[in-house]
């Protein structure tokens, strides 16, 4: 563990004086995240620590190659959770990596995603600037709020070496739930649920069965239980860990894995196909080799957007097309915190 942000910033001032291109690494764990990226290799895993932790604050500040191991381990010690359920990733996965590729796990719907969860940032632009934004309590986030900008820049933005978030305690009791039932009709009791007063923190459906997971106050998931009994059975509590983790047999292979960001109560489509429906039915991953742009007309008629998240030609564009408004926004991003094109070139989108 230690600070070397001087370093980093160093690096990124020459190669922007350079013109040579820099892939930003940490740990490595998503580095299939994005389109391929070619350049020097800018490692920022030594830059790690955490920096400040305020558990009576709920506020917690490390730099951004910090293991999510490392931050666990220490919220575990005063009972308190990232809220947005990061996958670790047999170990490797760092906070800045998990930020920049925007990924949350099971309870996103109910507790919000890094995202949310994120409530400032420092970083270093394509010049070698360093940049502070956002602070450390909620109300300091206000106005274009840079910080949550670059959830999902996959950093095209920056090269972020510290980040401040927003923690929660863990809750008292858990359980979960699981029964049979078909894709339309876990969509449908999916988005029933959701909106009953129930302490919800999961619902997924994969190979036939639907799954609930309740969590907070042992009075509030005992009562829970007994609103949705005889229905549900007990299930595998592990479901969770392994849908987090993508550790579940559904996401072996070299096949293309799609994931749809789609409107929660959208139909069924492609149900002869293989499925897993997670965040009440708003992300569904589908497994196989298919056309993009009929999955994206897909996903847009299920008011959502779809990805090639894994696996597949990597060189093509492989998020969502955008439109023409949108594609000048991200241009004009990426020209302002990197004018010349230095960092994570064309990850996001081809010249992005």
């Amino acid at each position: 563990m230690g600070d070397i942000a001087d370093d980093l910033a160093a690096t990124v001032s020459a190669a922007a004086a350079s013109g040579r291109k820099l892939s930003i690494i940490a740990g490595g764990s998503k580095s299939f995240v994005g389109r391929s990226v070619v350049g020097e290799r800018l490692d920022v895993s030594g830059h790690s620590g955490i920096l400040d932790y305020l558990p009576a604050e709920l506020v917690l500040t490390a730099r951004a190659g910090t293991r999510l191991s490392d931050i666990t381990q220490c919220l575990e010690e005063r009972k308190q959770m990232l809220p947005f359920e990061p996958p670790d990733f047999d170990g490797k996965a760092t906070i800045g990596g998990t930020l920049a590729c925007d990924i949350s796990g099971p309870a996103r719907p109910w507790r919000g995603s890094i995202r949310d969860a994120t409530l400032g940032v420092t970083l270093i632009n394509g010049k070698g600037q360093r940049l502070r934004f956002g602070g450390q309590v909620l109300k300091n986030v206000a106005g274009y709020d840079v910080s949550r900008l670059q959830g999902g820049a996959l950093g095209t933005l920056g090269v972020m070496t510290e980040i401040t978030l927003r923690v929660l305690p863990k809750p008292a009791a858990s359980a979960t739930v699981c029964c049979e039932l078909d894709s339309d009709a876990a969509i449908k009791r999916m988005n029933e649920f959701s909106r009953m007063p129930l302490p919800m923190s999961g619902a997924a459906w994969l190979g036939g069965n639907l799954y609930l997971r309740l969590e907070g106050a042992e009075r509030a998931v005992s009562t829970a239980l007994a609103k949705v009994q005889p229905e549900f059975r007990p299930g595998d509590e592990s479901i969770w860990l392994r849908i987090r983790e993508q550790s579940l047999t559904f996401f072996a292979g070299n096949a293309s894995l799609w994931r749809f960001s789609v409107a929660s109560n959208a139909g069924h489509r492609l149900a002869d196909q293989s499925w897993l429906f997670d965040w009440g039915g708003a992300q569904r991953w589908l497994r196989g080799e298919f056309d993009a742009r009929y999955l994206e007309s897909l996903a847009s008629d299920m008011g959502g957007q779809v990805s090639r998240y894994r696996h597949g030609d990597r060189s093509g564009e492989v998020f969502h097309t955008q439109s023409p408004a949108m594609r000048n926004l991200h241009v004009r991003l990426k020209k302002s915190f990197d004018p010349h094109g230095i960092l994570n070139a064309g990850r996001l989108y081809q010249g992005v």
